[in-house]
């Protein structure tokens, strides 16, 4: 484990492993570089890139300074390029995705970036915008009540149904887990906003881009992800055949490399 001092001084974990170009995975809600898809998902890239997977603010073995603020975590991954030589492709997953879009909106120095299924909603869902997700979270962490912070996640915005959730509680070393960072998902909740498609943020941005979604995954956000595509400047769009939200590694890492070695 290695770790690098972000702008404001918190220290941020990060593993590199592979050879080739740069690569850095960007981790979605709850999920960090030692629990999640990135595990599975960062053995298959090193076959092709130095892949860097790291700890966002608040989880693992990263520091968290507050207050929060999503300028912090675009100085986290700033910080990693930096570590990675100046630049690197940039692959998020789920809201890692919305983070890695806002990172190229902002200019960092990202050659191409990989995108699969930011979560916003279209235009026409404004279910997200009205309940004001940060907000809840943040009401539910204050009161200490962590658990209910992650069935408020899964249930209310990600939409599981309530056996899933019942059944993860019945999973006391996954539930551990998940508790131990519920106080990032108000993080993530920042960073995607109202949960709206940013269009006009994203028309800032000028890195080449893949916007990948899975053949099997909802209608919103198969509709957010076009919607994303269509606002990025030249950005191009992929469906993996027979996936969902939570993407097979082995299923998205020939679209990953195809794209960036193009």
């Amino acid at each position: 484990m290695n770790k690098v001092i972000s702008k404001d001084g918190t220290p941020i974990a990060y593993e590199k492993s592979g050879s080739g170009p740069a690569l850095i995975l960007v981790d979605g809600a709850l999920c960090s570089r030692q629990f999640g898809p990135m595990p599975k998902l960062a053995p298959l890239l090193a076959k092709r890139f130095t892949v860097f997977t790291y700890d966002r603010r608040g989880r693992g073995d990263s520091g968290d300074t507050q207050p929060y603020a999503k300028e912090r975590e675009l100085e986290d991954l700033d910080a990693l390029l930096q570590a990675a030589g100046g630049s690197a492709f940039v692959v998020g997953l789920s809201s890692g995705g919305g983070l890695a879009l806002e990172a190229a909106a902002s200019g960092l120095n990202i050659p191409k970036l990989v995108a699969y299924e930011p979560p916003y909603v279209a235009a026409h869902d404004a279910r997200h915008a009205k309940a004001n997700h940060e907000a809840q979270l943040q009401r539910l962490l204050a009161e200490g009540r962590r658990g209910d912070a992650v069935k408020y996640f899964m249930r209310d915005m990600v939409g599981a149904p309530g056996f899933v959730v019942f059944m993860m509680r019945l999973m006391p070393g996954t539930w551990k887990k998940l508790t131990a960072v519920a106080h990032t998902l108000a993080y993530d909740a920042n960073i995607m906003g109202d949960f709206s498609v940013p269009a006009e943020r994203l028309a800032s941005v000028r890195v080449p881009s893949l916007i990948l979604y899975g053949g099997k995954t909802d209608a919103k956000l198969k509709k957010a992800a076009e919607t994303v595509a269509d606002a990025v400047p030249g950005a191009r769009r992929g469906t993996l055949d027979g996936q969902m939200h939570n993407v097979d590694p082995k299923v998205l890492t020939p679209a990953v490399v195809e794209y960036l070695t193009a």
